[in-house]
């Protein structure tokens, strides 16, 4: 069966290189295309009312600055991936992204969107960020708090906002190279076809890496953690006529890593496309949208049991392919009668997988198979309405979801022979879920005042439902009784003008309630119920758990300033107390901080143009220590990273740069096994390139 697992991922990986081929052709005539291009955009409109929640903005300048969306977004106040880990370095499963710093998981509390459609895998929740080049991506909106109202499920603490990159010719290119072996190239153009626009992006991101354990812990099994990762997209927009506009989506990815350990592999590829009608409102006249999109996607990885003075591997699991494919739709449909602006809408999602896996390894070889999977729904109606008097915004939101869990499966049977060992079917849950939320903000001249309310849900992951699955020495369990995390929120926030500048300010509470948390059952060495098995010394056995609740509150803010007419700074914070109450099923918990949560996050840049097409950029982001573990026992000390950049504009829209990557090439833990081992992000990054942006 091994050998069919991977005849299986040979497959596919024939599949994708014949469509990068077509990709990159199709990629590449853009780039030299000179004529008009009719831009046509099926993007959807801001929801109503969004003024009166919190909202930042990131444009494409400062999305394009550090060659990776991720780290670009990590200068939003709150906004963190699970661990510090980059998409440089950072497992598929562990690159989920949340905000406000409430409690980071590897299956994220946030939901990601490009031009309305959801970027989450649909087995995991978590975001491969280099299937998304930041070549491709015209700006962000990121809106904290529950996402009630259009957004729908998945919009737990807030909502990142993508939005396509459209343009004539060439309007976004990136070649770099650097340290740690890193190779970057990127493009996104434009062309029209007749009444039809294409748009076309590709880009590829390789390193040779980094060696994550320092020097002193450093064993014969450690080795680089490297990545090799490809995008493509193609994007057909037309106007048939009446103000409708079309747009057709098809994109496709593929990314290897090694991952710090010798022989230690994983693989992720998928594909999805979508498709919008849309009409923007005009006038007295409604506006209406429809969207459907699919995705689909695999992933595979190696990992080991870690040897005493990690001079020894031991195969532990073979996950050779894990088959899942997402699909949606949507519409809305808006409108306004006298100053109340409204809008109502429905949507509906379904995800379906399978994990597909070999473990117990005895005698040179895995005698164990795994299939683990199921599906999950949810659909809801939603109404939004805004109004404007006297200098207020009022808004208020509604929705109404159902949501279900179904064909729960987890087969284990001998490799050798067939013979099922552990055959368990887990029964449906389905449930139905009223969210809502409410806003009030008041502009004064040069200031303004919001107050909002809010309650979000997201539904737990196939994966945190049914597999289980083993990471080095630990292993966790899948609970597939899990019941949907709920957060319910209120926050008041002001902001204005700062002479020639600006600021905000946002002070909030949040209780997220029933999050589901990984909780520490068992230590090793010992031996553990189905399908645990045999767990060596320094791991754990940890299972997924409804808990109760995180009670957080905090504060965040941001300010830029112009402090002079050639030097901008700005300068971002978020602090938050978040503590955990474990109730019946984990009270051991009581009182401890959320794992990977930071109390304090600072982020601050410095951009000057002393002379005449030279600019020169500092960043600085410090963030507190964190907690590895539910017992807040294994520690992640503060880390400060400090970047910077030089560039010269040789050309109108041309640049070439230089720039160096944590400068004072500082240690920043990344992660904490149970016997005390650290890994480290990367080193000092110095790179070197050549842009183009317009």
């Amino acid at each position: 069966m091994l050998e069919a697992g991977s005849g299986a991922k040979l497959e596919h990986n024939q599949a994708m290189r014949v469509g990068w081929g077509v990709f990159f052709c199709l990629g590449a005539f853009p780039a030299w295309a000179g004529v008009e291009t009719v831009v046509v955009t099926g993007r959807p409109p801001d929801p109503v009312g969004s003024a009166a929640f919190s909202v930042s903005e990131v444009d494409a300048t400062e999305l394009h600055r550090f060659g990776a969306l991720d780290r670009a977004l990590e200068q939003v106040p709150g906004l963190s991936e699970f661990r510090r880990n980059t998409c440089l370095s950072a497992n598929p499963t562990t690159q989920g992204v949340s905000l406000r710093s409430i409690a980071p998981s590897g299956a994220s509390r946030a939901l990601v969107t490009l031009d309305g459609v959801p970027q989450n895998d649909p087995f995991g929740g978590w975001v491969l960020w280099c299937s998304l080049p930041p070549e491709d991506v015209a700006g962000a909106q990121v809106v904290r708090g529950a996402g009630a109202g259009p957004y729908g499920a998945g919009a737990l603490t807030g909502v990142v906002a993508l939005e396509e990159a459209q343009g004539a010719g060439l309007y976004a290119a990136d070649a770099s190279g650097g340290s740690i072996g890193l190779l970057h190239a990127g493009g996104a153009g434009g062309l029209q076809a007749g009444p039809v626009a294409l748009f076309a992006s590709a880009s590829s991101l390789s390193t040779s890496g980094w060696n994550s354990v320092p020097p002193g812990q450093r064993g014969r099994v450690d080795s680089n953690l490297t990545v090799d990762a490809r995008n493509a997209s193609l994007l057909a927009a037309a106007s048939p006529g009446d103000g409708i506009e079309i747009t057709g989506r098809a994109s496709l990815y593929d990314e290897g890593r090694h991952s710090g350990l010798v022989g230690e592999t994983s693989d992720a590829m998928g594909e999805a496309a979508s498709l919008t009608v849309a009409r923007p409102r005009a006038g007295s006249d409604l506006g209406w949208r429809l969207q459907a999109w699919f995705r689909a996607s695999d992933f595979s990885n190696l990992s080991d049991s870690i040897g005493a003075a990690r001079a020894s591997l031991t195969p532990s699991n073979d996950e050779y392919a894990t088959p899942a494919a997402g699909w949606g739709g949507s519409a809305e449909l808006r409108g306004e009668a006298g100053a109340l602006d409204w809008a109502v809408g429905l949507d509906g999602r379904e995800t379906s997988g399978n994990t597909k896996e070999h473990f117990t390894f005895v005698a040179g070889k895995f005698t164990m198979n795994r299939i683990a999977g199921g599906r999950t729904e949810d659909g809801g109606i939603y109404v939004e309405l805004a109004d404007r008097f006297d200098g207020f915004l009022a808004t208020l939101g509604a929705r109404l979801d159902e949501w279900q869990s179904a064909n729960g499966h987890l087969l284990q049977s001998k490799i050798a022979t067939g013979a099922i060992t552990l055959d368990q079917r887990f029964p449906s849950r389905s449930g139905r879920l009223p969210t809502a939320r409410a806003g009030l903000r008041h502009d004064f001249n040069g200031f303004y005042f919001r107050t909002a309310v809010y309650e979000g849900f997201r539904q737990p992951t196939l994966n945190e439902l049914y597999r289980p699955f083993r990471l080095g020495n630990n292993v966790t369990l899948a609970n597939a009784t899990l019941a949907p995390e709920t957060l319910y929120g209120a926050e008041l926030g002001a902001g204005g003008d700062l002479f020639e500048g600006s600021w905000d300010a946002t002070l909030f509470w949040n209780r997220l309630h029933d999050p589901v948390t990984n909780v520490t059952i068992g230590h090793g060495p010992g031996n553990f119920p189905p399908p645990a098995g045999f767990v060596p010394a320094g791991g754990l056995v940890i299972k997924r758990e409804n808990i109760g609740d995180i009670d957080a509150f905090g504060l965040e803010g941001r300010f830029h300033y112009p402090v002079a007419p050639w030097l901008d700074a700005n300068g971002a914070f978020d602090v938050v107390n978040a503590r955990v109450y474990g109730g019946t099923a984990a009270s051991q918990l009581d009182g401890k901080r959320p794992p990977e949560a930071p109390r304090w996050t600072i982020t601050g840049m410095l951009k000057a143009r002393p002379f005449d097409g030279i600019t020169l950029e500092t960043d600085v982001r410090y963030e507190s220590r964190r907690f590895v573990d539910d017992q807040n026992t294994l520690v992640l000390p503060a880390a400060t990273s400090v970047d910077a950049k030089a560039s010269w504009s040789f050309a109108p829209s041309w640049n070439v740069y230089v720039a160096i990557d944590n400068l004072l090439n500082a240690r920043i833990a990344t992660n904490e096994s149970a016997n005390f081992v650290f890994n480290d992000d990367f080193p000092r990054l110095v790179r070197a390139g050549v842009q183009f942006q317009r």
